[in-house]
């Protein structure tokens, strides 16, 4: 066998790879959805469940449901559900596109501090009464939080005239610390218990009470901005060899970080803006699939983003029904599965290391 026929071969094989894995994780994701809004305080068999969807779909004509069913499914969680699919998407398509420009496998989209401007905003929101105001407000603050942030390292970093990726995450250490006591200046002079009851809430990730509104909000963001940044996919291979070896293959290495930083930032606030702060899954998400399926970034970041939709799926449902009645906040389900997840993957890649 010659050379090109070898590489027509490993073409062959990379794309049969690229297609059955993407088959693969949209079959987890489409069962996710379907438990998802199928279970809960009232139980409806998956099979009807299905029915009433492509009803709404007008793919088929049913009308075999009660209203009841109609009502918790098509307004109550089947938005709920697309809400955490789109969130735990964004989240992990930002983290796996960081992991890939920063060179390190253990880095996620709160380091340069996007969620804690998310936070800040929200906070901010609540505590000076503008979510009162209207419901877009509390959303439209967090995401404007999320690009404050993100634009104040930019710009720091730049005034430094380092190129060092060690120089931004420690700024993005600085801006965390310094979010994180503003805010809990915030919790500690709050004026009533209801407005700190917010706020916690809100600091610790929840999808309670999501609508058609909320998905209205993040849908175009977040699709537009994942969609963006999977045509990166072949820089952010080539940035993993290190930043001389991209610059003599023709890669303007610069440009590639600040898009791929900008683009990030830009959804992960998205995300936050309506979810609250939920962690981990920028880097369990990724983490695994790259342990499964290679690191080639053109297969990673579709992967992450189907797993990412899917792991936030399952951890919303977890939170609904794992102690009926009471619904735990989907952020502190997804520290509880992803810490001890992330814990192992580290002594997994360090095993045999001396300590």
């Amino acid at each position: 066998m010659d050379k090109q026929e070898q590489a027509t071969h490993k073409k062959q094989n990379r794309t049969v790879k690229t297609a059955v894995t993407l088959i693969v994780m949209v079959i987890i994701l489409i069962f996710a959805g379907i438990v998802g809004v199928s279970l809960g305080p009232i139980s409806i068999p998956f099979k009807e469940t299905i029915l009433i969807f492509l009803h709404k779909l007008h793919v088929i004509n049913y009308d075999g449901f009660t209203e009841q069913q109609w009502v918790v499914i098509t307004e109550v969680r089947l938005p709920r559900v697309i809400v955490a699919s789109l969130v735990g998407a964004a989240l992990a398509v930002a983290g796996v596109s960081m992991q890939g420009l920063f060179r390190n496998p253990l880095v996620e989209p709160g380091y340069i501090g996007v969620s804690s401007g998310a936070a800040l905003g929200a906070v901010c929101s609540i505590f000076f009464g503008w979510s009162a105001m209207s419901s877009w407000f509390l959303p439209i603050s967090a995401f404007l939080g999320a690009l404050f942030a993100t634009s104040v390292i930019l710009l720091i970093w730049k005034a430094t005239r380092q190129q060092s990726i060690a120089v931004l995450l420690l700024l993005g250490i600085g801006i965390n610390s310094f979010f994180s006591a503003v805010m809990n200046v915030m919790v500690a002079t709050s004026k009533n218990e209801q407005e700190l009851r917010s706020i916690v809430y809100w600091l610790q990730g929840g999808l309670e009470a999501r609508t058609w509104e909320h998905v209205s909000i993040i849908a175009v963001p977040i699709i537009a901005g994942s969609i963006f940044l999977l045509f990166f996919g072949s820089k952010l291979n080539m940035m993993l060899l290190g930043e001389d070896h991209a610059r003599t293959s023709g890669i303007n290495t610069r440009l590639t970080r600040n898009i791929v930083l900008t683009i990030a930032a830009f959804i992960t606030g998205a995300a936050v803006a309506v979810s609250g702060v939920i962690g981990f899954i920028g880097l369990i998400v990724p983490h695994i699939l790259r342990l499964i399926i290679g690191p080639d970034h053109r297969l990673l970041l579709p992967a992450s983003a189907f797993g990412g939709a899917a792991f936030l799926i399952f951890a919303d449902l977890i939170s609904r029904v794992i102690i009926q009645p009471i619904t735990l906040q989907v952020g502190v389900v997804s520290a509880l599965i992803g810490a001890p997840l992330f814990i192992v993957l580290i002594l997994r890649s360090y095993k045999g290391a001396s300590l």
